[in-house]
């Protein structure tokens, strides 16, 4: 018995001890957890009065009215688009349809009533769905905290702009009422094509005023937020009218309307038919600017002078051009629309013509529309072979394709046996150039696109070497643009300037004092040379100048695409015909209407014009060239195709 007790005991003794150990852990892992929290609130409240000792400053600046005027010159001087104009008015939350309101609340920011401007939940929300997702789909910032961005800051990601903007808003709910932030905010807000502010969108997309739109109407004023170009209903009313879908339910979701009121009424849509292209062909250009502008300057609250890259005239001949071309083409040559884009060797955007007529679709073909280049590409697979080693006279077959899952065909099933690289390119051979590229390597040919400033993704396989990976101009472009001027990197720009009313310089641009060399100069030579051959004496011989030029054709399967694109020491000129709905056209190449615009505007572009220089950095150094290439637009997307046997 008394062994039992004392093994009892000794039991107790030692589950005592143990409830001891966990809970003197306990006070320990308390204790160290409270000074950790002091510590943290220390470093926390540091952060935060450092941030917050600018903040006066800044908001005596503050202004709530509608975006102030922007001009937007060429280079000449001449002024090519007015913004911010009779474009709408300020209108309090009061004056505007609930549907609105709640269309924006629903996709913005639900909590908007309830949270002092800073919804913390909505920030643990959206980094739980980014962390589950493995990427950033989601934000977490209030109307608050955006119209505090748009008022004050600029729109860069860095921790300081973030941390400086939950500041604002604070300040913003402490100052104003919350239909007075909700007001400001849809006053201001981005929409598309130059416009700020619901009333001035509804004008323009409606063709009425904020007040008078529907559901279907405010759901698509709504959506606009998310991607202004992209769900634009002038550019694609599909899209618009998908994205209002998603508005729609997302303000039943939040019980803001029920199915009682998703009448045939209310979800009507009845778009205002634009016209005249007269006087409208740089606006493609100008709304391009406009939406750079944030990047340069953030949001000043000021009028605003923007001097551009923009050449009037060769502008003009460029427009003229393209819808010359395609107002005489035959009707059963079934083609609709068209693009033109020039740049100055250096990386100055000399001309864009975005689309047949800006009034009836302001989608940016240049920029936004990613289409097949067809053998234009073709000229990246032979430098990729210089780069490994090959000469223009190496020789390369040019037989029928009888192995492997993947058989592309010359156009008309003609071929030619042994020949040399150079014939290869000016003839625009298919299966040689597949064969050439077996040799080269896909992943080497992907590299040398990848240098020459091209973003979108390719697919990784032998009919990207044929031009079947969508692309957009605006990257042909830059592409090209390296061979012109000699092998250097170059970003396109079009802003030179810009100042406030007053002349105050807010922006100018710094000519880099030297640039990267990327592509060995003799290779520069011998690809230029091989498609001037193109031109003197293959499939681009209706582009031939009075003077020495390099270009390539380019025509994708079926003839959905149709492209031109060369270069002298001037001038860069990308031309792209084809039809929005991707539809086929007949008796289009790359070599026939797209090879004659181009020459039309080169000619004129090349005229009292000089050949631009670029100095290379030494170790290959380079000075950050200030621009951006458009890659965040939804593009019009290619049909699937075998691209096996295309038109040159």
């Amino acid at each position: 018995m008394t062994k039992a007790k004392n093994k009892i005991a000794k039991k107790k003794k030692k589950g005592s001890k143990k409830k001891n150990l966990k809970r003197s852990l306990f006070f320990r892992f308390c204790k160290w957890m409270l000074v950790l929290g002091l510590w943290a609130g220390i470093f926390l409240s540091g952060v935060i009065l450092w941030y917050a000792k600018d903040l006066p400053d800044i908001t005596k600046s503050a202004t709530f009215e509608r975006r102030a005027s922007i001009i937007i010159k060429a280079a000449d001087g001449f002024t090519i688009a007015r913004y911010g104009e009779s474009k709408g008015k300020n209108i309090h939350v009061d004056e505007i349809p609930d549907y609105l309101i709640h269309a924006i609340l629903a996709t913005e920011d639900r909590r908007f009533y309830d949270h002092p401007g800073i919804d913390v939940l909505g920030i643990t929300r959206a980094m739980m769905v980014n962390i589950s997702k493995g990427r950033f789909v989601q934000g977490g910032s209030t109307i608050t905290q955006q119209l505090a961005k748009n008022l004050f800051l600029t729109h860069d990601r860095k921790l300081a702009r973030k941390i400086k903007e939950a500041l604002l808003a604070l300040w913003l709910e402490r100052e104003l009422s919350k239909n007075q932030i909700l007001s400001a905010y849809m006053n201001r807000v981005y929409l598309g094509s130059g416009t700020y502010g619901v009333d001035a969108a509804a004008h323009l997309y409606f063709g009425k005023a904020a007040q008078d739109v529907n559901l279907r109407e405010a759901a698509i004023l709504a959506g606009l937020l998310k991607a202004p170009s992209r769900y634009s209903p002038h550019n694609s009313a599909t899209r618009a009218k998908e994205r209002s879908d998603v508005v729609i339910a997302a303000m039943k979701d939040a019980g803001y309307i029920t199915q009682a009121d998703m009448t045939e009424e209310n979800l009507l849509l009845s778009l205002p038919h634009k016209t005249s292209k007269t006087g409208q062909n740089a606006r493609y250009f100008t709304d391009w600017v406009i939406d750079g502008i944030d990047d340069l300057v953030g949001n000043p609250g000021m009028d605003m002078i923007i001097e551009t890259t923009l050449d009037a005239g060769l502008q003009q001949r460029a427009y003229q051009s393209l819808t010359s071309a395609i107002d005489n083409a035959e009707e059963l040559q079934f083609v609709s629309q068209g693009a033109v884009i020039s740049l100055s060797p250096d990386g100055a955007i000399l001309a864009m013509v975005g689309g047949y007529d800006y009034g009836q679709s302001q989608f940016n073909r240049t920029t936004q529309a990613k289409r097949a280049p067809g053998s234009a590409f073709k000229p990246f697979v032979y430098l990729s072979a210089l780069e490994k080693g090959w000469k223009p006279s190496d020789e390369i077959l040019d037989a029928p394709i009888t192995t492997g899952t993947y058989r592309p065909k010359n156009f008309a099933n003609k071929y030619y046996g042994t020949v040399t690289l150079e014939t290869a390119l000016a003839k625009s051979m298919n299966t040689a150039t597949v064969r050439l590229a077996k040799k080269v390597g896909i992943g080497s040919i992907l590299k040398t696109a990848k240098s020459l400033g091209f973003v979108s993704k390719m697919e990784r396989d032998l009919s990207l070497t044929l031009g079947s990976s969508g692309i957009s101009m605006l990257e042909m472009a830059t592409g090209y643009a390296v061979l012109a001027n000699g092998g250097y990197r170059i970003f396109p720009y079009a802003i030179t300037r810009i100042t406030n009313g007053e002349g105050r310089v807010l922006f100018n641009r710094a000519v880099p004092k030297s640039y990267q060399s990327i592509i060995r100069p003799k290779h520069v030579r011998a690809i230029s040379s091989m498609m001037e051959t193109v031109i003197n004496e293959g499939t681009g011989r209706r582009a031939r100048l009075p003077f020495p030029a390099s270009g390539k054709t380019g025509t994708s399967q079926n003839s959905r695409d149709a492209w031109f694109v060369g270069y002298t020491g001037k001038v860069v000129s990308v031309v792209w015909l084809g039809n929005d709905d991707n539809s086929p056209m007949r008796r289009i190449t790359g070599g026939g209407l797209p090879a004659e615009i181009w020459r039309d505007v080169m000619l004129y572009g090349n005229q009292n014009r000089a050949p631009i220089t670029l100095l290379g950095a030494k170790g290959g150094g380079i000075s950050e060239l200030l621009g951006r290439l458009i890659s965040n637009h939804t593009p019009i997307e290619r049909k699937d195709g075998d691209y096996s046997n295309l038109n040159d």
